[in-house]
This record gives C-alpha cells, structure tokens and sequence, in this order.
C-alpha cells in the first residue's frame, strides 16, 4: 500500500487567471473548472489552483523548477513566460545557470538549463520544497509517494520520477509561519483504505492540521517540518479535490 503524488495545489487570489498563465507558460490544457478550482492537467499530476481572499506575502516554501532541453529553449521558455505576465526576481540565488522568475501573483519559480536527469519528463523538471533536514524530509515522502529517495547530498535530496516531476528537498534556514500557499496532495491506489493510508503517514510523522477545512471527504496532515498535504479519497472516487 501507497500513496501517489496527485496534484499540486496553490492558493490564489484570480484561479481563473493565474491558471491561465500557467496553462500558457507549460503549453498544458485546462482539465476542470468550477467555483472551487482551476486544474491544468500535467503528466503524471494535476496543477491545482483554488481561490483565497489573501494575497501572496514572502517567499513561498513550496515551488516548481521547469525543465528545458537546450540553452536556446531555456532563452525561448523565459521570453515566452515574461511575455505572458511573469517577471525577474531576486531571492538570493548569485550568478546560477537557472533563471528565476515569479508568476502573476508573486510564486516563485525556475526555468532550469538543460540537465539530463530531467529530458523528457515533461515542462515541469521538479517540484522543489525547502528543508531544515532534507535528507530526513525526504525520507517521509518517500514513504507518502512509494519514490525512492535518491542522490542525497549534505544539502538537499531527491525522489526521481520517469513522467511528472521529481520531488526535490534543499535545505533553507528560512523559517516560515502560517499555511504554506503551495501544498501537495496524495492520493491512495485504488481500492486501498483510505484510513489506512491516513494511518500509516501519520506512523510515519505526520501529523494533523487544521486550514479551516471543515467537514471535508479528504484529510490534512501536515508533514515533519510542517508542510500542509491533503489525503485524497483512493483513486477512483468522484470526489475532486475542494481544497
């Protein structure tokens, strides 16, 4: 039994627009639309985008690097996201072969040189989250996505995948306060329990946590370092999202 990475869900003030953004900046359709949420359908995971009164303040924990497969197209993928309303920042990096920008709303991301980990898994090379510990972080969501956890360094770890997005921990001595405005959900194989499942994360170090979701079909957890994920219903339910 396992739980997979399903979506990545970031809070934002115009769903509507922000996901229209990325659904130009990555070349992906809109898969689903309603009051409660935008998705724009990726490989291997859904990008999720639901409405929030509060705008973005600070540097968010959570963000995705985006994968090119040349020098040329990396040029081409920044020109065409500035274009489409993103724009340079600066957070610290010095002189590094990525590019970092911020979409429309302020989150954070990177337009990577071309690595050959990451050739052919789709626009988003990574989904990359900060770390006090990350090799230890790492270890727990190997165990929420069933991915082994792989070239570990004294500063960051990963969790490979063939199609979708490795999942990336780098270690940051920023300290964050309040609900994390990016989050993951997980979701268990179909016909596995969904308590079970629940059960076995929280064995694993994860905890409860309250976002004001109220009376809601999924679970919030939140992991070793306080990172927000929502449990999904096991593949196969009609429930969405809702987050």
């Amino acid at each position: 039994m396992a739980t997979r990475l399903d979506n990545v869900v970031v809070d934002a003030v115009d769903p509507v627009a922000l996901a229209g953004f990325w659904s130009a900046a990555l070349g992906r359709t809109i898969t689903h639309q309603d009051e409660n949420e935008v998705d724009v359908g990726l490989p291997g995971f859904d990008l999720v985008f639901v409405p929030v009164a509060e705008p973005k303040t600070g540097q968010n924990r959570v963000h995705l690097d985006l994968a090119s497969d040349s020098a040329e197209d990396q040029a081409a993928i920044v020109d065409r996201v500035l274009g489409l309303g993103a724009r340079h920042i600066d957070i610290g990096q010095g002189d590094v072969p990525w590019v970092v920008l911020a979409d429309p709303e302020g989150n954070e991301f990177c337009v990577l040189e071309p690595r050959d980990e990451y050739r052919g898994i789709g626009p988003v090379a990574a989904v990359v989250v900060a770390a006090r510990d990350p090799l230890a972080l790492a270890r727990f969501w190997s165990e929420a996505t069933g991915r082994p956890v792989s070239r570990i360094r004294s500063d960051w770890a990963s969790l490979p995948a063939d199609v979708g997005a490795w999942l990336e921990f780098i270690a940051s001595p920023s300290l964050w306060e309040g609900k994390n405005r990016v989050h993951l959900d997980v979701r268990p194989l179909a016909g596995d329990d969904h308590a079970v499942e629940v059960a076995r994360l929280r064995s694993a170090g994860a905890v409860t946590a309250d976002v004001g979701q109220g009376d809601a079909p999924w679970v919030v957890l939140a992991d070793p370092e306080e990172n927000e994920f929502c449990v999904l219903r096991p593949a196969g339910s009609s429930i969405r999202t809702g987050d």
